[in-house]
């Protein structure tokens, strides 16, 4: 770059998709490989504690974890200042070099908003190059989730590529979801996760051009426009009220055996209320080794074990998000498989000689 030139801009690519459609899997394949050695990552998580950013490869200068809320409403701002640290960085040399960043949205992040920060933000618009809109969608959960959140609908109707995730696993064809998508977003191709390589999932995807979208694009996008320039009328919490996230925490392992009979009691009691729960557990017998537990709309994954503890924090913890979840009663379901006595809770025993015993303390 010549004396005095400025410099050129990054590339900048947003990641979203709702909760659990396989946003952070993609970011660790994207992590892995050498095309993007020089990628930044900023991870957004809707909850009382982050764990993405534990389950992310990569975890170094170039990660950036943003917690204290929802990025579409409550701390834009913040992003704003992350992606001044990373310029920051670059300026002081603690970061080497930058090639691309990619910004991970909690999965209820509704995008219109983002994409007004990210496009409209004088600074930023100058030092990043906004490289468009990836949205991840999950084909076993997909059409429920269309039909349930209108976040899901909004992430997909922006996209510049939406990239199927779970293909393998969905109970149904995908056919019919791949069309819905179709009509819901005509313009942006739909990206089979298992056969696609990752430049042309992530690489190239902009400019983001809302005249392109459908009028409702357009409308969210002239909305927003209006919301930054009068605070008054900014909605600081545009989430569903019945939504809420909290998160559990046991300084004691699990035992082993007992972990798929803890998420089958979540899946009897819960499935229908429960839209994302991601956690680590301690295990018994094995305290060196802690198991990673998913769960997406009431439906678990197996439990993956991992080499070490993420950090250095060794407690089991766990982030439910959920729709009028009785808190209460996972509490109680949780006290009893780690070990931690409570009056008028079941133990670990009572849970296994009776798994009803749970719901009769409501």
């Amino acid at each position: 770059m010549a004396e005095g030139a400025a410099p050129r801009p990054i590339p900048l690519t947003l990641l979203t998709g709702f909760l659990g459609a396989g946003k952070t899997t993609l970011l660790n394949r994207l992590l892995r490989d050498e095309a993007f050695a020089a990628t930044a990552v900023i991870v957004n998580e809707f909850g009382e504690i982050g764990l993405d950013h534990l389950l992310i490869e990569k975890a170094d200068d170039g990660l950036i974890e943003l917690s204290a809320g929802c990025i579409c409403c409550t701390i834009r701002g913040e992003l704003a200042e992350a992606l001044d640290r990373l310029l920051v960085g670059l300026a002081t040399g603690r970061i080497a070099s930058i090639e691309r960043v990619v910004v991970e949205t909690t999965g209820l992040a509704d995008p219109a908003p983002i994409l007004s920060l990210l496009t409209r933000h004088p600074t930023l618009a100058e030092r990043f190059r906004f490289d468009g809109v990836v949205t991840v969608v999950d084909a076993r959960s997909g059409a429920a989730t269309l039909d349930t959140h209108a976040e899901a609908v909004r992430q997909v109707a922006v996209a510049d590529r939406i990239v199927l995730t779970k293909a393998d696993i969905a109970p149904n064809d995908a056919d019919a979801l791949v069309a819905r998508l179709k009509r819901l977003n005509p313009a942006a191709p739909v990206l089979d996760a298992r056969r696609e390589a990752l430049p042309e999932m992530l690489i190239g995807c902009g400019p983001f051009d809302p005249d392109a979208r459908g009028a409702d694009v357009r409308a969210w996008m002239a909305a927003e426009a209006f919301a930054d320039g009068d605070h008054d009328h900014h909605d600081v919490n545009r989430h569903d009220n019945h939504i809420a996230t909290f998160a559990l925490h046991s300084s004691g392992g699990m035992a082993s055996g007992d972990v798929l009979e803890f998420l089958d009691r979540l899946e009897i009691g819960h499935a229908s209320r429960l839209l994302r729960v991601k956690g680590i557990l301690g295990i018994a017998e094995d305290p060196e080794h802690p198991v990673v537990i998913q769960g997406v709309q009431g439906l678990f994954s197996p439990p993956v074990s991992l080499p070490r503890w993420p950090d250095a924090d060794r407690t089991s913890r766990i982030v439910f998000i959920g729709r009028d979840v009785d808190r209460r009663a996972i509490e109680m379901l949780f006290d009893g498989f780690t070990g931690v006595a409570s009056i008028d809770t079941p133990d670990r025993q009572a849970l296994l000689d009776n798994p009803l015993a749970i719901w009769r303390h409501r």
